[in-house]
């Protein structure tokens, strides 16, 4: 009977410590909250950013994770998502500016409105998103794109990393009141690619046009 006991015991336990190894197996690596971060996103994308002031913004390229870009197109008259891999270039254009005129209520328990005497500048856009394989998508876009400077070109160590740089698409947008419309930056144009990359180093426009007069 003794004999016996002790075997059931001897395979109750052989039992646990093979559960606990296979627990501990199935558990994901552990992760040191005081290593090294990851350098760069695994989806960004090589490229450079124009803004309508002329300024270049080169480095990599994405957006937030796991987001795409959403575009209403016109021509299909439907909602269409494009992931940043598979574009070559975004173009911004102005649809409509105008300085919107500013109101307050006359007073606080009325809902007559006065015309204050002072404007704000507003804008409506239309994007053009060229795809790889020379498709084009043009309609109302809105999104936020994040921009890495690479190391190389800044002579930053890793664990120097700078913040991304942070710019919007605007489907519609407006400035502050006494701001005129040419002081209301917007992007203008997002190019990618390594051929892209290299002329933002250099500073250079990235299209044929040139830069947008002021």
């Amino acid at each position: 009977m003794s004999v016996y006991r002790s075997a059931s015991r001897m395979t109750a336990a052989v039992v646990t410590l093979i559960g606990l190894l296979t627990l501990r197996a199935d558990e994901p690596p552990t992760i040191n909250p005081f290593g090294q971060a990851p350098s760069q996103r695994e989806d960004a994308v090589p490229g450079c950013i124009e803004l309508s002031d002329g300024s270049i913004h080169s480095g990599l390229i994405y957006l937030t994770r796991d987001k795409r870009l959403q575009v209403y197109d016109e021509k299909l008259q439907r909602q269409r998502e494009v992931p940043l891999q598979a574009v070559k270039q975004i173009d911004c254009t102005i649809k409509k500016e105008w300085l919107e005129r500013e109101w307050k209520f006359k007073e606080t328990t009325n809902d007559v409105k006065m015309y204050t005497g002072r404007h704000y500048p507003t804008r409506e856009y239309l994007h053009t998103i060229t795809l790889k394989d020379g498709r084009t998508i043009s309609g109302p876009l809105s999104a936020i794109v994040y921009v890495q400077p690479q190391q190389q070109s800044l002579g930053r160590s890793e664990d120097q990393q700078s913040e991304p740089e942070r710019f919007l698409l605007n489907k519609r947008n407006k400035g502050e009141v006494g701001q005129d419309l040419k002081s209301l930056f917007y992007v203008k144009r997002i190019k990618l690619g390594k051929e892209a990359i290299e002329k933002g180093k250099k500073g250079r426009g990235t299209g044929d046009e040139g830069r947008e007069e002021r």
